[in-house]
């Protein structure tokens, strides 16, 4: 099957971040897709917002790709021992949508983060969040790239072998998933 909906989904809004480098890496992995990249620059959820105005057009874009999506990816960095808040806050939002967008729906979760446990932490937590959403997570050797500003080159690729094969693992399994 050629014609797979990857979704990828960063955790950090910087177009530089380790993680966007990590989801470049997690797609060549998965192969051929037409991939999407999900933005979260969402209006911070507020319950006053949705009931004056209803599910901002961003988030419903959001959940419709989310719904679209035959796999999504999440790679979040740890933000103080969490899970960074455009990302909480775009599950809050995703939870206000009917029809529970991620129920079902293979994901694979990773990290990368500048500290020495990869994001660890927060990884948890993202799986933690996505359990209200019933996403079918799949299981899989951890992926967190620690110290991840010496891990990727000039030309953004990882580098080192053991991460690149569990990565490899993980988009394999994910693929195998879907096909």
């Amino acid at each position: 099957m050629t014609d797979l909906k990857l979704l990828t989904i960063s955790g950090s809004l910087r177009k530089g971040s380790y993680n966007r480098k990590l989801l470049a890496e997690a797609v060549r992995a998965f192969g051929q897709a037409e991939v999407i990249e999900a933005d979260l620059n969402l209006p911070l959820y507020d319950g006053d917002l949705e009931d004056a105005e209803g599910i901002p057009e961003s988030v419903q874009t959001l959940v419709d790709q989310i719904k679209a999506a035959d796999a999504v990816v999440i790679s979040s960095p740890e933000y103080n021992k969490g899970i960074s808040g455009v990302l909480k806050n775009a599950l809050d939002w995703i939870s206000r949508v009917p029809g529970s967008a991620f129920k079902n729906k293979p994901t694979v979760v990773m990290s990368a983060n500048a500290g020495r446990t990869g994001g660890e932490t927060g990884q948890y937590m993202v799986i933690h969040c996505l359990v209200p959403h019933q996403a079918e997570m799949l299981p899989g050797p951890t992926l967190c790239v620690a110290t991840a500003g010496d891990e990727f080159d000039e030309n953004d690729r990882l580098l080192n072998e053991r991460y690149l094969k569990v990565l490899n693992t993980r988009m394999t399994a994910l693929r195998d998933r879907v096909s």
